[in-house]
């Protein structure tokens, strides 16, 4: 059992990590964590507690490549899952979080969790561990989540990753290492919430930090550290109000028309064709593609470059660069990814908010965030301009609808 850490009784020593969390310490924070450790006391009758800490992530260029090969810029963000926590003996994991009943998982018995259920993701990285090898046990745990759900920045890996960590401290050492959590995590959402998603999201939350992830292999994440953290910028989402339902068939078509156009050249993916073999060579294939999957592909390439030129400007503090390429990346998302709205629909959500948004950015950028089609924007503004932005903005958006973030430095962990 990992106990190389002793457990807080209270939490004067866990305000010194905040600045590599959320970016700054705040009386907010510290009135949070002391909220949440006075549930816990009351909620499981203990006195002391270990505490771990999951974040959000952010993509910030890389619009619809990874699922092709190509490259994201990711980011962990300054919202997380937040666990009190202790071991138990008798292999049973109890968890309540803020405004949910409690869960109870037996890591002994039969699977019985209903498939997309909290419990499930919970059964789910308990069976991804044992079939990898490691160690499961029995905590009791409290956790208060302030990754917004359906905002785009992965509350169920945030959450996943969390009783990964958690199990991991707890029964294997800390042997367990970022890019394994991030596959446990993932084969959890997989099998036992149902959603098909890739590692991207899990990959980001695990490392943490400003990272480029490249997808061109097909088996293995490769994770390279941008030494930037963006500390004069704040990442300010904006939720548009829109909802996801009903987008399946939109989101799907994304992958399916860009492989389309990468099996009429004889690959299964885009990244597997250079750049170069794709001009040259579409001229006998154009007239057996549609016209919007060639435009989706021209994306792909031109976003991949966008990428690279993100991780140059940064590693040179060049920002007038990174910030060009965020916002071409965004105009290269409404134009030829066309993902911020749907096909013939008034309802243009992403766009309206990207415009009145960049009345306001002061020289920053903008750009349509994750998936697309609804959900959120991505704003990148200044420090010394984010309250004016908050205030124009406020005046379109209620202020629960605008979310500023920074870039958190570590991945999962515990404190």
């Amino acid at each position: 059992m990992g106990m190389l850490k002793k457990p807080y009784k209270d939490i004067t020593g866990l305000q010194d990590r905040f600045v590599e969390l959320y970016g700054e310490k705040t009386v907010a924070q510290i009135e949070r964590y002391n909220k949440v450790f006075c549930e816990y006391k009351n909620y499981f009758n203990l006195q002391e507690a270990y505490v771990a800490s999951s974040s959000g992530r952010v993509e910030v260029c890389g619009n619809h490549t990874d699922h092709n090969g190509g490259n994201v810029i990711s980011c962990a963000i300054s919202l997380d899952a937040l666990a009190f926590f202790m071991p138990t003996d008798d292999g049973v994991i109890r968890i309540k979080s803020d405004g949910y009943d409690q869960m109870v998982i037996d890591t002994n018995a039969p699977v019985t969790e209903k498939i997309g259920t909290s419990s499930a993701l919970v059964r789910g990285v308990v069976v991804g561990l044992l079939d990898r090898g490691y160690k499961t046990g029995g905590f009791c745990a409290y956790v208060s989540s302030n990754v917004l759900g359906g905002a785009g920045i992965s509350s169920s890996a945030s959450f996943e990753l969390l009783i990964c960590e958690i199990l991991n401290f707890l029964y294997n050492d800390g042997k367990i290492d970022e890019e394994q959590k991030a596959i446990i995590a993932q084969y959890s959402e997989n099998k036992f919430f149902g959603k098909p998603c890739g590692l991207l999201d899990q990959t980001a939350i695990s490392f943490g930090g400003l990272k480029k992830l490249d997808f061109s292999n097909k088996t293995k994440i490769s994770v390279s550290n941008i030494d930037n953290d963006l500390s004069d910028y704040s990442l300010v989402l904006i939720n548009t109000g829109g909802s996801h339902a009903n987008l399946t068939s939109e989101y799907a078509s994304i992958p399916q028309e860009m492989k389309l156009i990468a099996n009429v050249f004889g690959k299964d993916r885009l990244i597997e064709i250079t750049e170069e073999d794709f001009y040259s060579k579409l001229p006998q294939f154009i007239d057996k593609v549609s016209d919007r999957a060639i435009c989706r592909a021209v994306h792909f390439y031109n976003e991949n470059k966008r990428v690279e030129q993100v991780v140059e400007s940064l590693s040179k503090n060049d920002f007038a660069s990174f910030l060009d390429a965020v916002n071409n990346s965004g105009l290269s998302s409404l134009w030829l990814l066309q993902n911020c709205y749907v096909s013939g629909s008034k309802d243009q959500l992403i766009p309206k908010a990207l415009a009145i948004s960049k009345k306001f950015l002061h020289n920053g950028a903008n750009r349509v965030h994750g998936g697309g089609f609804a959900g959120t924007i991505l704003n990148i503004v200044k420090n010394d301009c984010l309250a004016d932005f908050i205030q124009n903005i406020s005046k379109y958006y209620p202020l629960d609808a605008i979310i500023p973030l920074k870039v958190r430095s570590v991945g999962t962990i515990v404190l």
